[in-house]
């Protein structure tokens, strides 16, 4: 496990997450924190969805380094969330495999068009960035 028991439901809390939200999550592979994982679905009673039909309320997006161009990921993960929706970027911490350098975060939040909001460590091998839409940004 990789939190103390009952952390993964506080930083459940902290990413705002709570039932009826329609929540995406992108990227996933054998590496992403899987009791955060099983909080954040225990708190939503329902899957996340993978296949869109209507607008989302947050994505959850796990990014390290050698997935690719950061910007070019952030702009596809903003497909199907809502205008007022959140996106959270899970990257690997600093010193862990797949870290993603501070300035390529801002670098690429800048060009996908949007702002970083505040981070968060959300496990020991895991931060979250939340990026939002700037103000009075339309798309």
């Amino acid at each position: 496990m990789s939190t103390a028991p009952g952390t993964a439901a506080l930083t459940v809390a902290a990413l705002e997450i709570v039932p009826g939200l329609a929540v995406q999550e992108l990227g996933w592979d054998e590496d992403v924190d899987l009791e955060l994982r099983s909080a954040i679905l225990d708190v939503l009673s329902d899957d996340f969805v993978y296949e869109a039909i209507e607008a989302v309320d947050v994505v959850l997006l796990w990014w390290r380094e050698e997935d690719g161009d950061l910007a070019d990921g952030l702009v596809d993960a903003l497909t199907d969330l809502n205008s007022a929706g959140q996106l959270w970027l899970f990257t690997p911490r600093v010193g862990r495999d797949g870290y993603v350098d501070a300035s390529d975060l801002a670098e690429a939040a800048l060009t996908a068009g949007l702002a970083l909001a505040n981070t968060t460590n959300v496990s020991k091998d895991w931060q979250a960035q939340k990026l939002v839409r700037p103000k009075g940004a339309r798309r």
